[in-house]
């Protein structure tokens, strides 16, 4: 919606975007400062992110998964196309109870892969059609903004969206199930104690959350694109 103002638009549909993008850099200012907060509290046990990650495989008879070092912070990942699980700078030697929560968490998704955990399953068979979907999306739609206002190729453009929008929706139950699967290994295993079980779950909710934003925000941008072009309305 345009309104104007001493001869300015505004338009307020992009009060959607500052909120996005707001609820995304809030939450990542807050996993950032809960893995700080943590990262110089030691596990009593002494175990590394890595050491911590191998105990985990094995524990749950997985020995076909590599443990690798990735540079960076917080850019720990699974990847299930390689079985490999990488470990950033601050985890991968730390033996803080932050590394071995986000380690654990990774050996969730390596265990997801293992038992063929059906949303990661859905999760990895959307990753083509999403990375499509992802760079003809914007395209589409300017595209169709500037050949004549092409209804057809608008619409292409916010479908193409709209599934990337989706995958942020499925992402959602993967992570928050590996971090369940991460705490509940922690503790039946005795590598962390209560409390420091109750400070991994601190790091690995405001992890969670990071992801919960970055869903909201992309389904802000969708809800934007739907008001905007929704309607027969020609700008």
């Amino acid at each position: 919606m345009l309104y104007m103002y001493s001869g300015y638009y505004f338009d307020s549909t992009y009060i959607l975007i500052i909120l996005g993008l707001l609820l995304t850099l809030g939450a990542s200012l807050y996993v950032k400062a809960s893995f700080a907060k943590y990262k110089n509290v030691r596990n009593y046990s002494g175990l590394t992110g890595a050491a911590a990650a191998e105990r985990i495989l094995h524990n749950a008879g997985i020995y076909d998964v590599r443990i690798e070092h990735i540079s960076g912070d917080l850019t720990d990942n699974y990847d299930p196309r390689s079985k490999v699980l990488h470990l950033s700078d601050s985890v991968i030697n730390s033996t803080s109870v932050a590394a071995i929560g986000v380690a654990a968490h990774e050996c969730g998704h390596a265990i997801q892969h293992a038992k063929a955990f059906a949303p990661l399953k859905l999760r990895s068979a959307m990753v083509p059609t999403v990375n499509i979907c992802s760079m003809a999306s914007w395209p589409l739609i300017l595209a169709g903004i500037f050949l004549g206002y092409s209804r057809t190729l608008i619409f292409l453009g916010i479908l193409a969206f709209a599934v990337a929008v989706l995958f942020s929706i499925v992402t959602l139950p993967v992570e928050f199930d590996a971090s369940h699967r991460a705490l509940k290994i922690l503790g039946t295993t005795g590598m962390l104690r209560d409390q420091e079980l109750r400070q991994a779950k601190s790091v690995l909710t405001a992890a969670a959350l990071t992801y919960v934003a970055a869903a909201v925000s992309m389904i802000l941008q969708l809800l934007r694109l739907l008001i905007l072009f929704g309607g027969d309305r020609r700008k």
